[in-house]
């Protein structure tokens, strides 16, 4: 169900990081951006540099709108605590990374397929919202009538093989899974720099 291969090769060469951790990206044998000036050197400025910090975090959960991205920060801002872990935190809760993260798919497009085709539960109610942000304690199933499929057939033997990380909570058997508590930020990829996105926010 993922789309957009190529796009995404694209995507990597213009921010310069192997996003998605495609083996055969070709960032992993040139780092050049794309397009006939991409040979180019040159030197980012500071508002740059943020610019490309914000455009990697947003591509890095599921090509995440711009106006809805500014909503989570906007968000993170009334939270206590860091601004940008409480950023990260809320990315992190979206349904469909969660779904990600539990192994039920292979990728965020996948899951965000999944769900706008509505194949889970949230606490017992179908939901077909992707972006859809989850607390603790919020309790994640595959539906009984998406269980007859045969990719979910399937499932059970794939997401054995996957780790899950610490503060999400999984039961293959019941195709279920629960969001235990938020992530810590040792917990969250640390190629990430919320901080460069805190300020390209705060001086706008």
């Amino acid at each position: 169900m993922s789309r957009r291969i190529k796009s995404k090769y694209k995507i990597n060469r213009r921010l310069g990081v192997n996003l998605w951790g495609r083996p055969k990206s070709p960032i992993n044998a040139r780092d050049s951006r794309p397009g006939q000036h991409g040979q180019r050197r040159r030197k980012e400025s500071d508002y740059g540099v943020q610019l490309m910090a914000k455009q990697k975090l947003r591509k890095y959960y599921g090509d995440v709108g711009e106006r809805q991205f500014r909503r989570y920060y906007e968000e993170s801002l009334q939270r206590r605590g860091l601004t940008g872990l409480n950023l990260l935190q809320i990315l992190e809760s979206r349904l469909d990374n969660v779904i990600y993260r539990m192994g039920y798919a292979s990728s965020r497009t996948q899951a965000r397929v999944l769900v706008t085709h509505g194949h889970f539960d949230v606490n017992g109610r179908r939901t077909d919202v992707p972006s859809m942000l989850l607390s603790p304690g919020d309790h994640i199933a595959v539906r009984d009538g998406s269980r007859k499929r045969v990719f979910f057939k399937d499932l059970r033997s794939i997401a054995t093989e996957k780790s899950i990380p610490d503060w999400i909570g999984r039961d293959v058997e019941a195709l279920s899974g629960e969001l235990v508590r938020l992530p810590e930020r040792l917990e969250i990829d640390g190629n990430l720099n919320e901080q460069l996105i805190v300020e390209y926010y705060s001086r706008r």
